[in-house]
């Protein structure tokens, strides 16, 4: 549910004439829904996200709490406010006990009082939802925590041990010229390996604690500032690009690069050692509305039952020989990709290459 949007209300009554004055009273607060039977009642139920169950006790076929207590199981988030003209103390203890209602009112109801009761609810249902957005990112953070752990005890070590195995070799014994040379071009692809998964740190980092910037984008620029990131890794790979901009767009630039950049340093990573014209391709189109990005390789692809899983943080696709990528790329593509309202599909095939399509509102 987007916080800015209404909560729904559910007000469930066999009387007409008071389902009509409800929703001329209520429908510019709330997102309000009727019905005159509990049949259609969990047919709405079943189509909307109902935040508010209201129903009147006394009903043909199925009454009130029996309605109520029916709701608990497959509804258990909603709020149950329940009305009648009885007062008996038995009702509304059957009530509280079967249909864990909230609030209890009497007919005639007053405005006013149902008016607050149903606030009331809202508030609580809207306060029970934001505490379970904070538990499940707290427990995101844990999660991811608790991998960072494991990665820096793991990744980041490997080329500290290479380096210094390396080391020791060289003074055990003395070593002719082209050994050094083997030597420090393996400490160089050490160096280099630590440097970028610090690098993703980093992203990784700013990415998750920056507050979004809005400015206008010049796609052009900022796919020429991405082939220039990555043009040193491989300056084999024929790169292509066709930016059609015809409208002014705004965006968090920022993200936009860190996007652009992780996506192109992907393709260069995993190309295909057997084909002799490695590609990598970038369709940039623009409308009012929004961007449609598309990175394609011709690169090693992957495997289909590995898709589902390539934006999870660390995780690393089955690729022969992928002891490069840290497997955090993918994973803050996908995040900043969200953090801007966008939306992010990969197609891919071993062997033929790979296609990111993203699309981002303007």
């Amino acid at each position: 549910m987007d916080v800015n949007s209404k909560n729904t209300v559910l007000y469930v009554d066999d009387e007409e004439n008071n389902l009509v004055p409800f929703k001329a009273y209520f429908r510019k607060k709330y997102e309000v829904h009727t019905a005159t039977n509990a049949a259609d009642a969990f047919a709405i139920l079943a189509s909307h996200n109902i935040h508010i169950i209201i129903t009147d006790q006394r009903m043909p076929v199925m009454n009130g709490i029996e309605f109520l207590e029916k709701t608990i199981a497959p509804y258990p988030d909603a709020l149950r406010l329940l009305i009648t003209a009885y007062s008996e103390l038995d009702v509304v203890i059957e009530a509280i006990n079967r249909g864990q209602i909230s609030k209890f009112l009497q007919k005639p109801w007053d405005w006013e009082k149902l008016s607050l009761a149903i606030e009331n609810c809202a508030l609580t249902y809207n306060a029970k939802r934001d505490l379970k957005l904070k538990n499940r990112e707290l427990q995101k953070t844990n999660d991811e925590l608790n991998k960072f752990i494991y990665s820096i005890s793991h990744d980041l070590r490997e080329p500290l041990t290479t380096m210094l195995g390396l080391i020791q070799l060289s003074k055990k014994e003395p070593l002719k010229a082209k050994d050094y040379e083997n030597y420090f071009e393996m400490i160089k692809t050490c160096v280099l390996k630590q440097d970028a998964l610090t690098r993703n740190m980093i992203d990784y980092y700013r990415n998750t604690h920056a507050e979004e910037i809005k400015e206008a984008v010049d796609f052009k620029t900022l796919v020429a500032g991405a082939y220039k990131y990555v043009r040193d890794h491989d300056k084999q790979i024929h790169f292509e690009s066709d930016v059609e901009q015809t409208a002014t767009f705004s965006a968090d630039l920022f993200r936009l690069e860190m996007i652009l950049k992780n996506l192109l340093s992907n393709a260069v990573k995993y190309q295909n050692p057997a084909n002799q014209t490695p590609q990598v391709k970038v369709k940039i189109t623009t409308n009012e509305k929004e961007a449609s990005i598309i990175v394609s390789d011709n690169g090693m692809g992957i495997k289909s039952e590995y898709t589902p899983h390539i934006f999870n943080l660390f995780y690393r696709a089955g690729v022969p020989g992928n002891k490069e990528g840290s497997g955090i790329g993918l994973y803050i593509v996908k995040e900043a990709v969200e953090r801007m309202k966008g939306a992010i599909v990969v197609e891919s095939a071993p062997l033929v290459g790979t296609t990111f399509k993203i699309t981002i509102p303007n």
